[in-house]
């Protein structure tokens, strides 16, 4: 029981000071793709714990779960956790972490569904306004463009994944903006941030009230983005692509001082662009990746001390 206590509390810890250590980091927006694996990192290691907790307190709830937790092990090793169906409290805390996992399923099965629904019709909607010609199949063109009146562009995800410009935005996209936004939207496309979003999502709209899970899905939209930024930068220049985002925005009246919070995304990417702060050197970048792949096994070290100790 003392095992599945201090992985519930590591996960309860982890869920409430990641976040926080996490928004005080620096290099965060340096180097936006190590943050992404960070936070992926921070959030697994979360529900590892929950997951291991609930699994000790079943095993020392129920004698069938314990048998088959650990049916291999030496008869020393279920000694040294110390299992007891004494405990009542065992059985209501495997319950309630149970529960919880099935939500957390729950809410990513709902997603996936939305989400899937949402590009259907998407993808319905674009098929009406530009119409598939003689011998064409859906998807089999990279970059569509349809008559509208507001420059905008945006990326369909998929097995073939598109991109989509109104014509406004090709008269307004000078030079090689438009490589600059198809490079950007190509760059969300091969990192799947569509799934990124999708995850961090169902996390926040399942349990709202757990920190980490919040602060998962805001960064994860903030982040992809930015990491979208680089990697259309490094083959177009910062001022190119920032040029593409000030013309495709300008009307929306993100850039006036009296813009909604939630808008203030696209000024901040801008003035990210063009006065870029150098990248983290390799060595730390290599040092950060390392510790983040690190941070899941901790709970992984907790679980296990104890029968490691036994079989010492």
């Amino acid at each position: 029981m003392m095992v599945s206590l201090a992985l519930l509390m590591l996960g309860a810890v982890a869920a409430v000071v990641a976040p926080r250590l996490m928004m005080r980091a620096d290099w965060a927006e340096r180097e936006p793709v190590v943050a992404l694996w960070f936070w992926q990192c921070v959030v697994a290691a979360v529900l590892i714990s929950f997951t291991l907790s609930m699994t000790f307190s079943a095993a020392a709830a129920w004698q069938l779960v314990r048998g088959h937790v650990f049916a291999p092990a030496p008869h020393g090793v279920v000694e040294a956790y110390a299992l007891s169906a004494d405990n009542p409290w065992s059985a209501v805390l495997a319950v309630v972490l149970a529960c919880g996992g099935l939500w957390t399923v729950a809410m990513l099965t709902r997603e996936i569904v939305r989400a899937h629904r949402r590009k259907r019709q998407r993808r319905k909607d674009l098929l009406v306004r530009a119409p598939l010609m003689p011998g064409e199949e859906p998807g089999d063109a990279p970059l569509v463009v349809l008559e509208g009146e507001r420059p905008d562009a945006w990326w369909l995800p998929g097995a073939a994944p598109q991109l989509v410009v109104t014509t406004a935005a090709l008269r307004r996209l000078k030079g090689r903006q438009l490589d600059a936004v198809l490079a950007h939207e190509q760059g969300h496309a091969n990192a799947r941030h569509d799934w990124l979003l999708n995850c961090s999502a169902a996390l926040a709209g399942g349990f709202p009230q757990i920190p980490v899970f919040a602060a998962f899905r805001d960064e994860m939209h903030r982040l992809v983005e930015l990491a979208a930024d680089d990697v259309a930068s490094r083959r177009f220049g910062r001022l190119t692509i920032a040029l593409a985002l000030v013309e495709l925005n300008e009307e929306r009246g993100v850039f006036d001082p009296c813009a909604a919070p939630h808008d203030a995304q696209v000024p901040q990417r801008v003035n990210r662009l063009l006065s870029p702060v150098p990248r983290l050197t390799a060595g730390r970048r290599l040092r950060l990746t390392a510790a983040a792949a690190l941070v899941p096994v901790v709970p992984l070290l907790v679980a296990f001390v104890p029968g490691l100790r036994a079989l010492g």
